[in-house]
């Protein structure tokens, strides 16, 4: 099982970044994959969840309205357009894919996003 995030870098404030996680190993299009961040000395926060079909989203407060998660089932990925970026959403930012139905789930290992003038 892999979930490989990519698409993290230094970007100003107001600048947009896509990331994107590639799964394999797994029944991708069977798991709910959600996107968290954690800032240093910080707990981990939930960002954005999307369900196996894709057919419903969910955002933190924090980033509604600024911040999208889509999936593509074909290519194994799910995305995280993140526009209007703020420097509190410096943060390494991590996928999660969890089995529809259970509490088992697989983590990547995160990608860096610092926003910074």
């Amino acid at each position: 099982v892999q979930l490989v995030e990519s698409g993290g870098g230094l970007v100003q404030p107001g600048g947009s970044l896509r990331l994107s996680c590639a799964a394999s190993g797994f029944s991708f299009s069977n798991y709910v994959m959600s996107w968290y961040r954690q800032a240093p000395g910080t707990l981990r926060e939930l960002v954005a969840t999307i369900t196996s079909t894709g057919g419903s989203t969910d955002y933190a407060d924090s980033v509604k309205g600024r911040f999208t998660i889509s999936r593509d089932n074909a290519r194994n990925t799910v995305y995280l357009q993140m526009n209007s970026l703020k420097p509190e959403d410096t943060a390494l930012y991590y996928c999660r894919a969890r089995r529809v139905g259970t509490q088992r789930a697989y983590w990547g290992q995160g990608t860096q996003v610092t926003v910074s003038s």
